[in-house]
């Protein structure tokens, strides 16, 4: 059930923006079970940066998918700007992810066929902005990576760190609460990894909304809020 009341929206910032009980994910594999998460418990307020590290297929991106709703937990809740992800059906899922998460991913998944402006703006267009407001929102965010100068061109047209660049702004647009990024710096060269890294870092704090990344980058890690590193099914601080 998806709620939406001010007094509901007021209680919400009284309390942890996120929090995971129990959470665990589990595969069966032939007659094997595999456990790739195991009982995570995690709260963490709002406005700040986390970042979970640990190596490849260790769970870091299903971890990331359950707080987005794009996987459902085999046990334990998720409660996320009030609400319970876990219990959600399509219908609310679909809002969920359109009110209160911005995704940014390590492809950058642009749509080859739009220029750089109309793929930030697409998803503030599909969830009713009229047309005129998306453009004014989305040239505002492309200023804010830098790329105003790129709002024509398309994908292919533009650099690795450019279309990642880009990602970011499109994740920003529908003014999420939290913004789940899933290693966005792995498929970039050590120079533009830092300049993606940095633009991300800016833009959520600037925004004032909560982030939540996955790397196995060390260096990126020491730049969070809150560090956590997750292994063989258990997230610890680091």
């Amino acid at each position: 059930m998806v709620h939406n009341s001010q007094e509901q929206e007021s209680t919400k910032r009284n309390e942890s923006l996120v929090e995971l009980k129990g959470v665990a994910k589990r595969f069966l594999s032939g007659s094997e079970e595999l456990v790739i998460l195991n009982s995570i418990d995690l709260k963490l307020p709002e406005k700040l940066v986390t970042v979970i590290t640990g190596e490849s297929g260790c769970g870091k991106t299903t971890l990331l998918n359950i707080i987005g709703g794009l996987e459902t937990p085999s046990s334990g809740s998720v409660d996320v700007a009030g609400y319970a992800v876990q219990a959600l059906d399509e219908e609310g899922l679909t809002e969920y992810r359109r009110r209160v998460v911005g995704l940014v991913f390590q492809f950058h998944y642009l749509l080859k066929d739009f220029n750089a402006l109309e793929n930030i703006l697409l998803p503030g267009y599909m969830a009713g902005l009229t047309r005129a407001a998306a453009r004014e929102r989305a040239a505002h965010l492309l200023d804010q990576v830098g790329l105003s100068a790129r709002a024509e061109h398309y994908p292919t047209q533009l650099s690795g760190g450019e279309r990642q660049r880009i990602a970011l702004a499109r994740a920003l647009m529908n003014d999420p609460d939290i913004v789940l990024a899933d290693e966005p710096t792995g498929n970039l060269d050590e120079r533009n990894s830092r300049a993606v890294q940095d633009t991300l870092f800016e833009l959520v704090r600037g925004f004032g909304k909560t982030l939540i990344m996955v790397t196995h980058d060390a260096g990126i890690a020491a730049s969070g809020d809150r560090r956590f590193h997750l292994e063989q099914g258990s997230l610890y601080t680091a």
